[in-house]
């Protein structure tokens, strides 16, 4: 038992982080979520080998992503009804639902890491994302 003792003072502090999805307009596909800390990787996640992906049934619209190292974090959440991991779109509008942590205004685009930054800085913290729809 002592020795487990040094390896614990020197843990980093981790966090749980509950995501509560509204609005889905059906429960059709899967809904992917990308968590980051990257600002030049949100939302896709593309080339971020620290983000946090996640897909599940688009039933299931509570995630829970536990032992997260505290910091600053966006949440990307794409509704994929369609199964085929993107985001559809035509003419640059997106066919498929999507959402934001802190759910900014959305206007051209998709919104700034600033916009969907929150901190996760206590021992849990939840966001709550609605779902968009635009055709």
């Amino acid at each position: 038992m002592p020795l487990c003792v040094p390896l614990l003072l020197g843990a980093a502090p981790v966090a749980r982080l509950d995501v509560e999805i509204d609005g889905m307009r059906s429960a059709k596909g899967l809904v992917r979520i990308c968590l980051t800390d990257d600002p030049g990787n949100f939302p896709n996640c593309v080339d971020d080998a620290d983000a946090v992906r996640r897909s599940v049934p688009a039933g299931q619209t509570s995630i829970r992503f536990d032992a997260l190292p505290r910091g600053r974090y966006a949440v990307a959440v794409i509704h994929d009804e369609n199964g085929n991991a993107r985001l559809d779109t035509f003419a640059g509008i997106p066919r498929e639902g999507f959402g934001f942590s802190r759910n900014p205004a959305i206007r051209f685009g998709p919104p700034r890491f600033d916009a969907a930054r929150f901190a996760l800085e206590g021992d849990a913290e939840m966001q709550q994302i609605r779902m968009r729809y635009i055709l």
